[in-house]
């Protein structure tokens, strides 16, 4: 039967079904290819308000969640601040004003597998530490932590000139001790450098010349007494407990009066954190002090190390597997610290693996400033851009410490009601 001209089809009427399938299709599939790498429904969970329970459990149950097991996913929302709006920063960390043209680094959230981390709060966080102060002591790692934290806690803070530092020291290659106030919290956040957090001296009268300084594996630096009293107090050490920053420069360990020419550099260390949680022990009062320690942070070079060319200047995506690195190539610094806070009351910051997988957010060439990028061969691929990679650290940071601000509320809450009041 032939078609009258009012009954014939057009060619896109023909293709209906087919048309129909292939849009569907295409639908699903990006809408599964962004719920498992974009992680489009994040803002499903993330706008949550904290107070809402307890971020810490695992989802559906009673147990806890473990914040350090996850995966980083896309976030367009990240990053959390632009380092051309922080003037606390150091001009080696400001990556994208160095040079540096991709960006791709800044969007990268950490998710944990079984929970949400809660999205830093500038102001909470501020309002907890009022009258406080929260010190980080350990190497220049820390102190990229410690900056990473200075641009967001300011980022909510308009007029820029109520945060200081208090002995009007500059930031950029100080090599001691800054104290930044936030004036309206009367709140401090505090760098204390200290490579080894043990103490690095002379060596005793008589040593022979070749040890031009040494690690007193039983002493705490002489800076310490100075972190002991603090609100919180995050500590990190690690990136210099090496045969070139010690026993190649000369620095050799020593226990009393004693230089232990035949010490080994893994020994030193585990002597030295022994020492650390023996002072903790004996020094800090841990119902006043919430103590923390940030575990290593793996470098990233490749072909090479910091003397030898080792490079990282093409990275420009994470470790995106299913499976997470191993953790033996740095056991040496992480066993001492499970067999020494064994019975002592202290926070984790578990970032070793989620953090090897970030070879990607390095400084690499892009750590001069405006004198342009560094030759190749001169790359560092231990210190981070920021923003990038510590924001992440400080948004755990952030959680274990509301972790804790929350659990003190609820026991005050009980103590009224027991109370009565």
């Amino acid at each position: 039967m032939v078609l009258s001209p009012s009954r014939r089809m057009k060619p896109l009427e023909q293709m209906g079904p087919i048309w129909f399938f292939f849009s569907i299709s295409m639908a699903l599939f990006l809408l599964l290819f962004c719920f498992l790498y974009l992680d489009c429904g994040s803002f499903l969970r993330r706008d949550r308000k904290i107070q809402e329970g307890r971020f810490w459990a695992k989802k559906g149950s009673n147990l806890e969640c473990d914040l350090f097991d996850g995966e980083w996913v896309w976030d367009q929302n990240y990053p959390l601040y632009e380092s051309k709006d922080c003037p606390f920063l150091d001009l080696g960390f400001r990556c994208s004003e160095n040079g540096r043209t991709d960006n791709l680094y800044t969007n990268w959230r950490w998710q944990p597998k079984h929970c949400d981390l809660p999205r830093f709060n500038t102001k909470t966080m501020l309002s907890k530490l009022r009258n406080k102060r929260l010190v980080f002591a350990g190497d220049s790692i820390g102190r990229n932590q410690w900056e990473s934290l200075l641009c967001l806690l300011s980022s909510a803070t308009p007029n820029k000139s109520s945060i200081y530092e208090t002995n009007n020291n500059p930031i950029t290659k100080h090599m001691g001790y800054l104290i930044f106030k936030f004036q309206e919290y009367n709140t401090t956040v505090e760098y204390y450098r200290a490579p080894f957090l043990v103490l690095q001296s002379r060596p005793p009268a008589g040593v022979g010349g070749k040890v031009k300084t040494t690690l007193k594996v039983d002493l705490m630096d002489w800076m310490a007494v100075r972190w002991r009293d603090a609100d919180v107090l995050v500590l990190n050490t690690g990136h210099w407990w090496n045969y070139e920053k010690t026993i190649r420069a000369g620095c050799y360990f020593q226990e009393g009066n004693e230089v232990k020419m035949e010490m080994s550099v893994d020994e030193a260390y585990k002597r030295s954190i022994k020492t650390l949680f023996d002072w903790l022990n004996r020094e800090v009062n841990t119902t006043k002090t919430q103590v923390i320690f940030r575990t290593y942070a793996p470098v990233h070079f490749r072909g090479g190390d910091w003397r030898t060319g080792g490079s990282c200047h093409q990275e420009t995506v994470p470790e995106l597997g299913p499976h997470a690195p191993s953790l033996k190539p740095w056991a040496h610094l992480l066993n001492p610290l499970n067999k020494y806070s064994k019975g002592y009351h202290l926070d984790f910051l578990n970032i070793t693996q989620m953090t090897a997988r970030r070879k990607d957010g390095h400084l690499s060439v892009f750590y001069l400033g405006q004198v342009g990028p560094a030759a190749l061969h001169r790359q560092d691929c231990s210190h981070w851009c920021l923003p990038g990679v510590p924001d992440a650290w400080n948004e755990l940071l952030y959680a274990v410490f509301m972790k804790r601000e929350m659990r003190l509320g609820e026991n005050v809450r009980k103590s009224r009601v027991r109370d009565g009041r």
